[in-house]
C-alpha cells in the first residue's frame, strides 16, 4: 500500500491550502499554472506569482455580468491584472460587497482564445473550498515546476472527473438519539470519502424499507435552524418536518451539511449583505459569482440507498429535489407539501424562491 495522497486526497489537500490563502499547482495538456484563490490572497504572494509571469484573474461568467466584463471562455471571464493593482483591488472585483458604494475599476479587459481549462478548475476548487468562485494564476513553463514542488499538485482533468462525480459516502457509525418527537429515534453520520462536511440522517420510529417512508431533505441552515432567523423559513420546515414524522410514527430526516444552497455560511452571509441593498435572493447569489442553487441532492440519494431506502414520499416544496431523487434511483411516490414559516420579514424571500425557483409556495 503507498503511502502516497490518492487522488482523493490531493483534492482535499488542494481545497485546504486555498482555504489558508497558499497557491496549488494544476497541471493539464495543454501546460501548467499556479493558481490561488482571489479571496485569501495575500500581498507576498501576489508578488510571488509576479515574478513567475504575468497573473490573470479568473472569474464565473455571473460575476462577469456584474462587473459588465466580456465573456469569451462562456462560464468564466479572464482578467489580466496589470502590473499596478494590488491585493484590495483584486478582492473588490471578486467581492460585491461594495459594489453600490464604490465605483469598481473598470472597464475590464478579458482574454480572449487560449485554453481556459486551468482557470475553470480553479474556479471550480475555490468554489468546493466554500470560497468566493475566483482565483488568480499564471502560467508557469515545464521547465519551471521542479521549483515549486512543495505546492500540491492536481491534474485538471482528474480534479473534474472527481468533482462531476456523485459524492462517496461512507457510513460511519449510528445511535439512538431521544428526541421530543421520537424518543427512539436514530442518528447515522455520513462521511464523504473527499473529506469535506459529514451529512446526517435522523432516523424517527421503525421505518419499514418494503413501503414509501415520509423523508425530507433538509440542507443545513445555522441562522434559520439554531438561531430561529425570521428570514428565512428553514427552521420552521425543519421543526415541522419532525413533527409530522413522529406524529407518523416513522421517517427520515436527511440533514446535508450544504449551507446556504451549498455556498457556505461565510457566502450565505455575503449574500444576506447584498439583500440588505436591495437584491433578492437569486440576484446575491450571481452577483457572489454563484449559480441560483450549489446544492448536490444526489447525496440524499446515496444516503437513502445505504440505509435501505428506495420508495418514499418526500416533504418538500421543490420539484427540483423530487426529479434529483427520481434521476438516482429514488422512487418518489408523492410529494408532500411543507407550507410552514411564512412571515413579515421573509415574504419576499419566499416569493422568489417560487417566481425564480420554481417551488411550489
Amino acid at each position: 500500500m503507498t503511502l502516497s495522497p490518492s487522488p482523493f486526497e490531493s483534492l482535499a489537500r488542494a481545497r485546504a491550502d486555498l482555504r489558508i490563502g497558499l497557491p496549488v499547482v494544476l497541471t493539464a495538456t495543454a501546460g501548467s499554472a499556479v493558481v490561488i484563490a482571489a479571496e485569501t490572497l495575500m500581498a507576498e504572494r501576489l508578488a510571488g506569482l509576479r515574478r513567475l509571469g504575468d497573473p490573470v484573474l479568473a472569474v464565473t461568467a455571473r460575476r462577469a455580468d456584474t462587473l459588465k466584463a466580456r465573456v469569451y471562455d462562456g462560464d468564466l471571464a479572464r482578467v489580466p491584472l496589470c502590473g499596478n493593482v494590488d491585493v484590495s483591488w483584486i478582492i473588490g472585483v471578486a467581492n460585491p460587497a461594495d459594489d453600490l458604494t464604490m465605483p469598481l475599476k473598470g472597464p475590464f479587459s478579458t482574454l480572449r482564445g487560449g485554453d481556459a481549462t486551468l482557470a475553470r478548475t480553479g474556479i471550480r476548487l475555490a468554489r468546493a473550498a466554500r470560497l468566493l468562485p475566483a482565483v488568480v494564476m499564471v502560467d508557469v513553463p515545464d521547465e519551471n515546476l521542479p521549483a515549486l514542488s512543495q505546492l500540491t499538485r492536481i491534474d485538471a482533468s482528474l480534479a473534474t472527473s472527481i468533482l462531476d462525480t456523485p459524492t462517496q459516502l461512507q457510513r460511519v457509525i449510528s445511535a439512538r438519539i431521544p428526541l421530543e418527537v421520537s424518543e427512539t429515534a436514530r442518528l447515522h453520520v455520513f462521511r464523504p470519502r473527499e473529506g469535506s462536511e459529514e451529512h446526517n440522517a435522523i432516523e424517527i420510529g421503525r421505518p419499514t424499507r418494503g413501503t414509501p417512508i415520509l423523508v425530507r431533505l433538509h440542507s443545513a441552515c445555522f441562522t434559520g435552524d439554531l438561531l430561529g432567523s425570521l428570514k428565512c423559513d428553514c427552521g420552521a420546515q425543519l421543526r415541522a418536518a419532525l413533527k409530522r414524522m413522529g406524529d407518523d410514527g416513522a421517517g427520515v430526516l436527511l440533514y446535508l451539511n450544504q449551507e446556504g444552497r451549498g455556498i457556505g455560511l461565510a457566502n450565505k452571509m455575503r449574500a444576506y449583505s447584498l439583500q440588505d441593498q436591495g437584491f433578492d435572493t437569486v440576484e446575491a447569489n450571481h452577483r457572489l459569482g454563484f449559480e441560483d442553487d450549489e446544492r448536490d441532492f444526489r447525496i440524499g440519494a446515496e444516503m437513502l440507498a445505504q440505509m435501505g431506502f428506495s420508495r418514499i414520499r418526500l416533504l418538500t416544496n421543490n420539484p427540483a429535489k423530487v426529479e434529483m431523487m427520481r434521476e438516482h434511483g429514488i422512487a418518489v411516490t408523492e410529494r408532500v407539501p411543507l407550507l410552514v414559516g411564512l412571515n413579515p420579514l421573509n415574504a419576499r424571500y419566499l416569493d422568489t424562491k417560487a417566481k425564480k425557483s420554481g417551488h411550489i409556495l
